[in-house]
């Protein structure tokens, strides 16, 4: 099956969250009470709703997306371009701007999205974060009433499952495995919140977030027995 897939009709992205407020106590009455409740269970005893705050990006209902890279390839005979761009600024904005790019440029069926862990994040995380922003659902993703073999989503994490539901890899353990260069060379997610909030370093994000695309895409070359990327291949835009 992956040799059967086109490469030009994949859209690679990934996305960095943050929690939606800078502080716990910027929450009202009612969203802290719903913030106990909803991290009861992550949360281990000796941390407070309050110390577990800087987790909240991990949910839609209480984070909000900073970054939305996105790459692409275009192929001209044997020679390749991967391109990546990134949309970021004010969440509602950089939520129409990538709905915009997949109802105008990737509308068509034949193009799916791929992300590492997109089917159980990024993927529901975004389409539950336009809908709050009352933002329609595009087509890539929109699941309902679909079969899942026509929902136009790849991971490639479920790919390196082979079958095996129960396994979890990271995309640093990924691609440190199949002897990709580490996206994780500067900061990880853990780092995002203190370098958006604190330091107010969105580049670094940026970059971060467009280096987690660029590995995914070499983790679909790897898997199709394709050589990786050249950085003079990577062009971003």
């Amino acid at each position: 099956m992956m040799n059967q897939l086109n490469l030009e009709n994949i859209v690679f992205l990934d996305i960095e969250t943050v929690p939606e407020h800078p502080l716990y106590t910027d929450l009202s009455e009612e969203k802290k009470q719903l913030w106990e409740h909803k991290s009861q269970y992550q949360r281990k005893e000796e941390f407070t709703p309050e110390d577990f705050y800087e987790k909240a990006g991990i949910w839609a209902e209480f984070g909000k997306i900073i970054c939305i890279s996105v790459g692409y390839f275009k192929l001209q005979g044997v020679n390749r371009m991967f391109r990546v761009t990134s949309f970021h600024g004010d969440e509602k904005s950089l939520l129409q701007d990538f709905h915009n790019l997949l109802t105008s440029h990737f509308a068509e069926s034949k193009y799916i999205l791929c992300a590492h862990n997109g089917k159980e994040f990024d993927f529901p995380y975004i389409a539950r974060r336009m809908l709050i922003h009352g933002i329609p659902l595009p087509n890539k993703l929109n699941l309902f009433g679909k079969k899942p073999w026509e929902v136009p989503h790849l991971d490639t994490m479920e790919l390196w499952k082979f079958g095996d539901y129960k396994h979890f890899t990271s995309l640093k353990l990924l691609t440190n495995v199949l002897g990709i260069p580490s996206p994780k060379d500067d900061i990880d997610g853990s780092d995002v919140y203190r370098v958006f909030y604190i330091e107010n370093d969105i580049d670094r994000i940026i970059d971060y977030c467009e280096k987690d695309v660029i590995a995914i895409a070499q983790i679909v070359l790897r898997l199709k027995g394709e050589n990786l990327l050249e950085p003079e291949e990577i062009k971003q835009v």
